[in-house]
């Protein structure tokens, strides 16, 4: 896959990276993860200006679509209704066929679209196994997992503690799924 204008391969938060470049670069959609790279996993934390981010690169023209392995539907539904972006959930990332799903959807050819997601272990590897761009962000706070207590940072960037922090208190889900 050969880039018009090189990406860079990870950024602190989804707002930090430039727009205008990615468009430069030629991508034209996002395959954009949910947890930890849009809100935490555990609901506290939002991306700092992560949701108009979003929408000045629809502006723009850019297409999205959500993969996420959560397991917890209704929330997974209440981000693809708030940020106006389809979505499939479990997707068994990294295994390709989610990420094809989400190529299709976008209509476009893999060397136009990015991944962006703060995993190494799903979402970069999953890019990569469909021949996609792979774009990481700094993991939000969330509880750690037991494969994150042990891998630590050879599957996730820490987000560093003197980053700008949102917390998240207007979801209606809460008790429903949690």
């Amino acid at each position: 896959m050969t880039l018009r204008f090189p990406l860079p391969t990870q950024v602190v938060t989804l707002a930090s990276l430039d727009l205008a470049l990615l468009k430069q670069a030629g991508i034209r959609g996002i395959i954009l993860d949910l947890d930890n790279t849009i809100v935490s996993e555990d609901d506290r934390y939002l991306s700092p200006h992560a949701e108009t981010w979003i929408r000045d690169a629809m502006a723009t023209g850019i297409r999205f679509f959500l993969l996420s392995n959560g397991k917890r539907k209704h929330r997974v539904q209440f981000w693809s209704e708030r940020l106006g972006i389809a979505a499939l959930s479990p997707a068994k990332k990294p295994l390709p066929a989610g990420f094809r799903k989400a190529i299709l959807h976008l209509g476009l050819d893999k060397s136009a679209i990015a991944v962006i997601g703060d995993s190494r272990h799903t979402d970069m590897l999953g890019a990569w196994l469909v021949g996609c761009v792979g774009i990481r962000v700094a993991s939000l706070p969330h509880p750690p997992r037991w494969w994150e207590r042990l891998l630590g940072r050879w599957v996730q960037t820490p987000y560093p503690p003197d980053a700008e922090l949102w917390p998240f208190t207007d979801h209606p889900y809460t008790g429903k799924d949690k």
